[in-house]
């Protein structure tokens, strides 16, 4: 019998149209959206299906992302299908945390909101991203700790593609000496700010005081958080958890190895795009991935599995 983990994408695979299908063909679906309207005062099937400028800036994103991810989730528990551990990039710890029952829908979305407001508000003049290719990440890590001024690694995606995030400088220096060192490609993202790098250190203390005003629940089923490539075993650490994971890197390759080691052997992308499962493929083609951001892909894993 499978072991499945559900995984739920973060910001940048966002599109227009997302979840629609959903939205107009399942009720539960469309409950979900309505609730997140409700919460945040925004119109979410708007946002999420009409032609909008909105879409891509981090304060509208993420509550979009995640409104969909919870949505799609409902979808397939409705189905029956049930994972035996959740995970998530980033903003898709969030879905994570909903799957597993740490905190409820409405809370999500809340904290989501504010975390996105939180994270554009910080984001200062000056600051980068940049996607490394073919080059180990410890090596990555030892180069940007060399370079003067803020840059770190960001995400540790997958083996191959390491993002580093920081000062405009800093990671432009960081960038050429990378390439001198043997790194086969620096990719300048197209990001509205140095995410996950320490200069967001305010955003995640803000992201606390709202988080201080949640209720955690006991786990239903395990989680993994980004910071630790681990299982959160104590309900009392998610939210410090939480705050951290703005500022600190994302351990989304480790956080995948840990669940493989663990005998997950089917991995259920949630949400817009397929970036997890491609990262999977380069971390470990022995296991099985899929993607479900259509009905149509829902209905093709459930033959499946």
């Amino acid at each position: 019998m499978s072991k499945i983990a559900f995984v739920f994408p973060g910001q940048g695979a966002q599109y227009v149209g997302m979840g629609k299908d959903f939205y107009e063909q399942i009720p539960v679906c469309r409950n979900i959206f309505h609730t997140a309207s409700d919460v945040t005062g925004l119109n979410i099937p708007e946002l999420c299906f009409e032609e909008n400028d909105k879409i891509n800036i981090t304060e509208y994103t993420q509550i979009a992302m995640l409104a969909v991810e919870a949505a799609l989730l409902k979808a397939l528990e409705e189905k029956g299908v049930h994972a035996q551990v959740h995970a998530g990039l980033s903003l898709g710890e969030y879905g994570a945390l909903i799957a597993s029952g740490v905190m409820s829908v409405e809370d999500a979305f809340r904290v989501v909101r504010k975390r996105g407001i939180f994270m554009q508000e910080a984001v200062p003049v000056g600051g980068a991203m940049c996607a490394v290719m073919g080059m180990d990440g410890a090596a990555i890590k030892e180069i940007c700790e060399s370079v003067d001024g803020i840059v770190s690694v960001a995400n540790y995606n997958c083996p191959g593609q390491i993002v580093i995030t920081g000062e405009t400088d800093a990671v432009d220096v960081a960038c050429e000496k990378l390439k001198e060192a043997g790194a086969r490609r620096c990719i300048h993202l197209k990001v509205s700010g140095p995410f996950h790098s320490p200069m967001l250190k305010s955003a995640g203390e803000k992201l606390g005081e709202v988080l201080d005003t949640v209720e955690i629940h006991p786990f239903e089923v395990p989680y993994i958080t980004n910071v630790t490539a681990d299982y959160v075993t104590e309900p009392s650490n998610v939210k410090q958890l939480l705050k951290e994971q703005v500022s600190s890197s994302v351990l989304w390759q480790q956080s995948v190895e840990r669940m493989i080691a663990d005998g997950v052997d089917t991995f259920i992308e949630i949400g817009p795009g397929k970036t997890l499962t491609g990262f999977l493929r380069k971390i470990d083609r022995s296991v099985r991935g899929f993607n479900i951001e259509t009905v149509k892909d829902m209905e093709k894993v459930l033959n499946e599995l």
